[in-house]
């Protein structure tokens, strides 16, 4: 095969199939994929098809949490020369809308985002992107930890919406990828104290070895009232900024009455589309609930963040596959009992 590709026919019809190799346009630039990681997106198109409006209609290639080297210029790159190691932010707004002029672009709707439908993803031997959305790396920065800029974003995006500043006291609900990143960017953003919660003892372990203050595992015979009290307790107040990262409605819950008066509650995890929240409880104590989609302007930070040694993003993979073997790749990163924190599918011809 030329450009073997991680092809996603139908529900649960995963393929590896050969596509041909795509040619570089106007500003855009080809690449030989190095690493992309599988993000639980990726795991949800794979097992239902749609997420929300976003529907599987045709075969698509998936991944977007990606990097790789520069092997052909399109007409008009000049910020960016062929043998250039690059990281890749998945998406691509118009531009030119409103949201765009006011550098909120990931709320663009024509944003072109990879393996979302109907754009293909970058989990293939080579893919093309606009070049002025792939960043450099430094020679101190791996392949490896260019594809985790993209979930290092989202933690970004998250802890800046949250404010979170020196000295914040900061409560993260839900220990997954998306949990450990928020926990990182945190930590490097002046966080004095970041307590995370979960389910897992596993998980929480792996938070504590990355930094985290504090862990509480939540049981079920705790309410969200009980894990605030305990919360309050361990900090010794309620939470400045509280991040939700399962998009679990008891969560949800638990954040609002962890999160003190005047603080920010931000829900990073995606959940049920509707859920029952104390929503006086939140309104006379000024709680502030704020969501996110994506992230904007963050890679920069992410990236400087990793190339100085402000946060380590290495910890967060646990399992190594070859492209060929996605199909295994995806079984892992779907099974809890696998361990599996972020998997990383290798593209480089074996």
């Amino acid at each position: 095969m030329q450009n073997p590709s991680a092809v996603l026919f139908e529900t649960n019809d995963l393929r590896i199939v050969d596509r041909p190799i795509p040619e570089p346009g106007k500003n855009q630039v080809q690449m030989a994929m190095h690493s992309v990681g599988i993000c639980g997106s990726d795991v949800h198109y794979l097992r239902h098809g749609a997420i929300g409006d976003f529907i599987v209609r045709a075969p698509m290639i998936l991944g977007h949490e990606s990097s790789g080297t520069v092997t052909k210029l399109g007409e008009g790159v000049t910020t960016l020369k062929v043998g250039d190691r690059v990281a890749i932010e998945p998406g691509v707004p118009c531009r030119s809308c409103d949201y765009c002029r006011e550098g909120r672009y990931n709320l663009c709707r024509e944003m072109r985002f990879c393996a979302t439908p109907p754009i293909d993803g970058s989990l293939a031997r080579f893919y093309v992107h606009d070049a002025d959305f792939c960043y450099k790396l430094p020679d101190n920065v791996s392949f490896e930890e260019g594809a985790l800029l993209e979930p290092l974003s989202v933690g970004v995006h998250a802890c800046k919406r949250a404010g979170v500043k020196m000295g914040s006291r900061v409560l993260i609900c839900g220990a997954g990828p998306i949990g450990l990143v928020c926990l990182l960017t945190a930590k490097a953003f002046g966080a004095s104290k970041v307590i995370i919660t979960d389910l897992d003892a596993g998980r929480l372990a792996k938070a504590k070895s990355m930094g985290a203050d504090l862990c509480i595992q939540v049981t079920r015979d705790l309410t969200p009232k009980d894990i605030a009290a305990k919360v309050k307790s361990e900090l010794g107040d309620l939470a400045t900024e509280t991040l939700e990262c399962s998009g679990a409605e008891p969560s949800i819950r638990t954040g609002i009455y962890s999160t003190r008066s005047g603080g920010t509650l931000v829900l990073v995890g995606l959940g049920k589309p509707e859920v029952t929240i104390p929503v006086v409880d939140a309104s006379v104590r000024e709680v502030d609930i704020r969501g996110i989609f994506r992230y904007r302007n963050a890679y920069p930070t992410a990236l400087e963040m990793v190339a100085t040694g402000a946060v380590d993003v290495k910890p967060l993979v646990t399992h190594h596959f070859s492209l060929e073997n996605s199909l295994d790749a995806f079984k892992t990163a779907e099974d809890f009992a696998s361990g599996a924190i972020k998997v990383i599918i290798d593209c480089k011809p074996t």
